[in-house]
This record gives structure tokens, sequence and C-alpha cells, in this order.
């Protein structure tokens, strides 16, 4: 009992001083990048600044809004710059409980969601927010002004970078889903209408209240699902099946009563 709990705080200490140097890390990061922190908000409303009517501009209705914003821009684009040390350090955390087998997946998809998570973000500010705020501008009513809040747009443009990151993360856990034995290729094939349906209420629940939003992110969902089912099938082989199992048939009544018929036909021939 003693053992288990030694080995349980030498976890806590461990996982403390893994948050420590991810903590230290980012801010090491995020402190030169405070000092452009404007030019960083600047290049994140670019989307929105480029279909704003002549003359519109954004605005900040908090005192202290226009200083806190940019820095949590910097922050958070510091904590992105340093995702793939974050992931390391989680990774340096639970590998020592896997198998080898498991630790020589893990790798290589570790390293996919990353990839694929800056590649949602990539498409959701240079196809989704153009398109979508392009809509917005032209389906304003004439004579009104259309201006948004700095802290509005923060929060609306991470959200949709986290919407769009989790959505290419799709073949990942497709991936995983089947290595692990959760389910099979058989029946996420199976499993396509729904998905299809799914992917289009998850646009219209994590999405502007568009059309257009929401196609944005159900069609690339339903096609990454796609994409992960093809991936699975190439990476995660079938188990192979016994030899002589696909042969195997049970015996019938009649036969088995032929068989019992000749072993009392043996028995009785024994004692005589």
């Amino acid at each position: 009992m003693a053992d288990e709990q030694e080995t349980f705080l030498s976890h806590l200490v461990e996982l403390r001083d893994r948050l420590i140097r991810i903590l230290i890390a980012v801010g090491i990061v995020f402190v030169p990048l405070a000092f452009y922190a404007r030019e960083l908000y600047s290049l994140l409303a670019a989307p929105l600044l480029a279909t704003l009517p002549a003359g519109g501009q954004m605005i900040a209705t908090d005192v202290v809004g226009v200083f806190l914003v940019p820095m949590k821009v910097a922050l958070t684009v510091a904590f992105l710059i340093m995702l793939p040390y974050v992931l390391y350090q989680i990774w340096a955390f639970v590998a020592p409980g896997l198998y080898a087998h498991e630790k020589k997946l893990a790798m290589p998809l570790l390293a996919a969601s990353v990839i694929l998570f800056f590649i949602g973000m990539a498409f959701a500010y240079f196809a989704f927010f153009p398109m979508v705020f392009g809509f917005m501008a032209q389906f304003a009513p004439e004579g009104v002004a259309w201006m948004t809040d700095i802290e509005k747009y923060f929060s609306f443009v991470l959200t949709m970078f986290l919407a769009f990151g989790v959505t290419f993360e799709v073949p990942v856990i497709v991936i995983v889903l089947v290595k692990i034995g959760v389910v099979d290729v058989v029946k996420l094939r199976e499993w396509r209408p729904y998905v299809i349906v799914g992917a289009f209420v998850v646009g219209a629940v994590f999405t502007p209240p568009d059309v257009i939003s929401q196609f944005m992110m159900a069609v690339p969902l339903w096609l990454l699902y796609e994409l992960g089912i093809v991936l699975a099938s190439i990476i995660v082989k079938p188990a192979p099946e016994p030899v002589g199992e696909s042969d195997y048939r049970p015996p019938s009544d009649e036969e088995m009563n032929r068989e019992l018929d000749r072993a009392e036909e043996q028995a009785r021939d024994q004692k005589n």
C-alpha cells in the first residue's frame, strides 16, 4: 500500500514538473510576442477588415479591451507555437505506461494530429472567414453600420479555430478507434449515412446560422471521415484467421446421431 501511494505521489510530482516546463516555455515565447500584440491582432482581424464597407472599423466597448485582447492573441499564438513541445511533455508523461507497439503507433498519430490541427486552422482563416464575412457584409441591411467588438471577434475566431482544428482530427480519431478495437472498418462504412447527417448537425451547432457556414464545416468533416476509413483500412490490418477455422462446419443432427450409433456399436463389440 505504501509503495502504491509513493508511486502515485511521484506521478503527481512529475506531472507538476511537466506543467511548469510547459508554462515556462509558453511564457518565454510570449514575452517577445507581446511587443507585437497589436500587429498580431491586426493580422487576425484581416479577414473581417477586408470585407467591412468603406469607413467600417472594429470597436472596443471595454476600457481595457484594447490592451487585453491583443495580449490574449499573443498568448494564444505563443501556445500554438509551443504546441509540439506541449504535446511532447504530455507524451513523455504517458509513454512509460504504453506497450512498444502502442508507442510505435502513437508517435506518427501525434505528429499527424498537430499537422491536421494547424491545417484546420488555416482552412478556417483562409477559406471559412472570407466566405462567411463576405456573405454577412452583403446580407447587412441598407443603412446599418456593421461593426463588431474586438473581444467578441476574438472569441468567435478562437471558437472557429478550435472547431475546425478538432474537425480535421477526424482521420486520427477514426484510426485510433479501429486500432483499439472499438469499431471496425465495415461498421464505419455502415455508419456513413448517419455520419453525414451528424456532420450537418455539427455544422449547424458550431457555425453561424447560415447555410454557407454549415456546408463549409459539414463537407470537410464528412470527407475527412471517409479519409479516415481509407487510412484505417490500410494501416490497421485485420487479425489473421486461424488455420482451418474458415473451413470448420458444425456437424448436423443426422451426422451426430450416426456418430453416436457407431460409438455404441464399437462399445458393444468390445464387451463381446
